[in-house]
């Protein structure tokens, strides 16, 4: 058995271990593979273990990668996005995850609107206030969301965050917790418009803990793939 669908076998497993252990787990998880610098044929041999979906941190990534996947994945775009980059993917991802201002999201619209489709997005949230991280703030999340979720070619499907990189990954669980108190506080206003189906939380280091605080989708990399090469 190759590394990569051993390594796959051994995450879901461990994803289940931790949805049965809490009880914030979700039914359904999504393992979002991160294919950072990880060239077509490793991301089509996890495609073969059984991962359905990636997720690029870069446009030019996915530009690069797009036709060399079969047309059954689902991309994701999870980095931070510019304004002037939207046109490159609007066609090409399931759901953005980095949402962070009001004029990103004016530009997902317009650009989905030119392509005819809706598009799902996260809201990032940066929830342990890391000034090297993208993302509002957790008091920024509902406003801004009140203010773009009228915008008729985009649609707010949840929320995401990234954890700091700790020694010791149950240092971060109340950072997941918090952006899962967010989301369920955003469920109960029941903002037309607005739905909060995706929690997306968690990576290689702390993915266990996310499950168990209720995320359900979880961005793996280097667990899959083995320790990043350079750019």
């Amino acid at each position: 058995m190759s590394q990569i669908r051993t390594a796959i076998n051994r995450i879901q497993d461990e994803i289940k271990s931790a949805q049965e252990r809490s009880p914030y787990g979700a039914k359904d998880v999504l393992l979002l593979a991160v294919t950072k610098n990880v060239d077509a044929e490793r991301m089509k041999e996890a495609m073969t273990a059984g991962i359905s979906a990636f997720g690029e941190n870069r446009v030019q990534e996915i530009e690069k990668k797009y036709d060399q996947i079969p047309t059954e994945a689902s991309w994701h775009l999870i980095g931070h996005l510019q304004k002037n980059k939207v046109k490159y993917i609007i066609n090409k991802v399931a759901l953005i995850h980095s949402l962070d201002s009001t004029a990103l999201a004016e530009e997902i619209n317009k650009r989905a609107q030119q392509v005819n489709l809706v598009m799902p997005v996260l809201v990032q949230v940066n929830v342990a206030d890391e000034e090297t991280k993208f993302g509002v703030t957790p008091d920024e999340a509902i406003p801004l969301i009140q203010g773009i979720r009228a915008l008729p070619h985009l649609k707010i499907s949840g929320l995401m965050t990234i954890a700091p990189l700790v020694d010791e990954a149950e240092k971060v669980r109340p950072v997941f917790r918090q952006l899962r108190e967010l989301r369920d506080q955003i469920q109960e206003m029941n903002l037309p418009g607005v739905s909060m189906d995706y929690l997306s939380m968690g990576m290689t280091n702390d993915y266990q803990i996310a499950v168990e605080e209720g995320a359900n989708i979880v961005r793996i990399g280097s667990g899959i793939f083995g320790a990043r090469l350079p750019n």
